[in-house]
């Protein structure tokens, strides 16, 4: 192969070049005189490939002879310039610096998550015909949407199937738990709310039988689980007049998304706010209230910052609410925003807190890390930063909050701080606020023993706030 980068070829006008066309040429020194031949050091011959103008130059030029117009092809220093800021050599550069940050993490890279079979799906329709004879033998009324337990296709390549398949798979459990309970004093319906991003969650609802409905509850669970965890409390909150609304946010339970993982924690304050005016406006002159849990609490939190969203809501409770979060280790908070952007699906084991308590109730303990629907994974590096995010932004608004609420932490809670929840009641300018700090209580407050006497307490809270 010859390369033309300092030699000139001359071709005179009127010879045809087509692609594949082979064309002589001597290297040596040409004689000023006609009548002298050229001393030959060399002969080359080049074959022409392909032409085109991003890599020759086309010029005119004079025969030293003649007037004769001729043909310059010439290549020099421009077209390896032009390569070196290729698009090419960039995503050269940009895998080189993406192998060498993955060799630094390679020991933090966590388990694997495994992948459920999709092999229920077919199970799954026939639960989805069944659906509707259990709806009617519950006594609801009017019409119920029961849609398949599939997915909305994702705009993506064979590189998520297996998240689709898992999501499908964490969707046709839900639904079953949904269809399998046939409590008689509480009507359970489950249907997929799609978010203005074209993400589908998984909503259900728990509507009181024979008591009349008095008020609405909102509820949105903690990071790694899902809605259905708070299904007995949901029920008793139906005994007492109350109809309760669930969803799983982006991530997790039955919704989309690769489980445990959110890319922003603005999407499931934005998907909260589009949802509590889907259950207001399928339920209206009916006070509305909110209760989140840890994380789920800081999206409540947010989400009622917003004045449209504080002028529907009645109050909120707050459980072991997300305002003050530490990491494990301080190196985590200082490397989150950085490898969030460059690796926001890797799992850092180092993050985690293991052996973390979060119930003084065995039973509990057992119940939530043998659910399948319950993330136990390492927490992936996006949705840590966004935790550490959120506490950060709601550390710096809390004089904003108006609303009514009660918020109860246990001192001993060692996965969000109970101070946090003190300075919230300190610094929120609402008229009306309770704080109950619970002595020796841990971080899953509905699953402690004493979950009894909470329950009954918040249910007194609500009681109060509701006119006649």
């Amino acid at each position: 192969m010859v390369c033309l980068t300092t030699q000139t070829v001359l071709i005179p006008r009127g010879t045809p070049i087509r692609v594949g066309d082979r064309f002589g040429f001597y290297v040596g020194q040409k004689s000023k005189s006609k009548s002298k031949s050229v001393s030959v050091e060399r002969l080359f011959e080049l074959k022409l490939p392909i032409l085109t103008l991003r890599t020759m130059a086309i010029e005119p030029a004079l025969k030293a002879n003649d007037a004769a117009a001729s043909i310059i092809l010439t290549s020099g220093a421009s077209g390896r310039i032009n390569a070196l800021f290729s698009l090419r050599a960039l995503k050269s550069l940009l895998m080189l610096i993406n192998a060498f940050v993955l060799l630094l993490l390679f020991p933090f890279r966590g388990p694997k998550p495994s992948i459920s079979s999709s092999s229920d799906k077919g199970k799954d329709e026939k639960q989805e015909g069944s659906s509707s004879s259990s709806s009617s033998r519950k006594g609801s009324k009017g019409p119920v949407l029961r849609v398949p337990a599939t997915i909305v296709p994702w705009k993506s390549s064979s590189a998520v199937v297996s998240v689709d398949q898992d999501v499908a798979a964490r969707r046709a459990l839900a639904i079953r738990r949904v269809i399998q309970d046939n409590d008689e004093k509480s009507v359970r319906e489950y249907w997929l709310f799609v978010t203005s991003r074209g993400d589908t969650l998984f909503t259900q609802s728990w509507t009181p039988v024979s008591v009349k409905i008095r008020g609405l509850v909102v509820l949105l669970h903690g990071l790694n689980e899902h809605s259905g965890r708070y299904s007995e409390f949901a029920k008793q909150l139906n005994a007492v007049g109350y109809k309760v609304y669930g969803m799983d946010w982006i991530g997790h339970g039955g919704s989309d998304g690769l489980h445990a993982y959110v890319h922003s924690l603005d999407d499931p304050v934005t998907d909260t706010k589009s949802f509590i005016e889907k259950v207001l406006a399928e339920n209206p002159g009916l006070p509305c209230f909110c209760f989140g849990h840890s994380t789920g609490a800081a999206i409540v939190l947010k989400a009622v910052l917003d004045p449209t969203v504080e002028a529907c809501i009645a109050g909120v409770v707050l459980t072991s609410p997300a305002v003050g979060v530490q990491p494990s280790h301080p190196i985590f908070a200082v490397l989150a925003p950085v490898f969030s952007f460059l690796l926001p699906r890797y799992q850092i084991s180092a993050a985690n807190k293991k052996g973390m308590p979060v119930s003084r109730d065995p039973e509990a303990l057992v119940a939530k890390y043998s659910d399948p629907l319950v993330y136990t994974g390492s927490i992936r590096v996006r949705t840590g930063y966004e935790i550490l995010r959120i506490a950060s932004y709601l550390q710096q608004n809390l004089s904003r909050l108006r609303v009514p609420f009660l918020v109860l932490h246990g001192t001993a809670d060692t996965v969000t701080d109970p101070e946090a929840s003190q300075k919230l009641y300190e610094e929120a300018a609402s008229t009306d606020k309770t704080i109950r700090l619970l002595e020796g209580f841990l971080h899953d407050l509905l699953f402690e023993p004493e979950r009894e006497e909470i329950v009954k307490g918040i249910i007194e809270w609500l009681n109060c706030r509701i006119r006649g």
